[in-house]
């Protein structure tokens, strides 16, 4: 074996080992666009009483008043799509990120949570009427006090999210094709503590 041909080798091996599939990584972060300006509330708007500022260049979700809930959507509505959100949550904490939001009852959510029956973690793919469409079942992979990835695509009816790099749902749904972005502040005295951070959320449309 040439030394060349064996350098070759060497480095293809150390590209693997450290990188790791490419598929199983999600979308990258190349020809994304911002969607949140880390200055203001410009392009979103607000239901219910939760509390949303945005604080050292940062976007921060807590309860309103007497553990008061609710969303932050965008203006804009979005059809096939791959986003990448960078969060952090204080905890107990029940947020997630919003996608094809037509109602309440008409879209999907990538989860920021901690369930207990059924057992899931941040990253579940969460439908209303429909609940969990995919579950993230090894907490191993969030990092329950320090930032974390979602990556959502969305194409037609496939729905795939990943967490930190570990891809945790790659389903097949009709409930919404397009729909807006956004943040939940769940209600109830038991998320009192909560607070959503997000530092960024990029998206591309496809």
């Amino acid at each position: 074996m040439s030394r060349r041909l064996l350098v070759v080798i060497c480095l293809a091996v150390l590209a693997w080992a450290t990188g790791g599939c490419e598929c199983c990584k999600g979308p990258e972060s190349k020809g994304l666009v911002t969607i949140f300006n880390g200055k203001d509330l410009s392009g979103w708007e607000a239901t219910g009483d939760a509390r949303w500022v945005v604080e050292d260049g940062m976007l921060v979700g807590t309860q309103g008043a007497n553990n008061a809930p609710g969303d932050l959507f965008t203006k804009e509505s979005y059809k096939d799509f791959e986003a990448s959100l960078t969060y952090r949550a204080e905890w107990p904490c029940n947020s997630g990120l919003w996608f094809r939001f037509q109602s309440p009852r008409i879209a999907y959510q990538a989860d920021i949570l901690e369930y207990k029956k059924p057992v899931c973690y941040s990253g579940t793919l969460y439908c209303p009427g429909k609940m969990f469409l995919a579950m993230n079942e090894d907490k191993t992979i969030v990092d329950r006090e320090g930032w974390n990835t979602i990556k959502v695509r969305a194409e037609g009816d496939h729905l795939q999210v990943w967490i930190n790099g570990h891809q945790v749902a790659d389903v097949h749904d009709e409930t919404s094709d397009s729909g807006k972005l956004g943040f939940q502040v769940h209600p109830g005295d038991q998320f009192g503590p909560m607070k959503i951070v997000v530092r960024e959320l990029l998206l591309k449309p496809l």
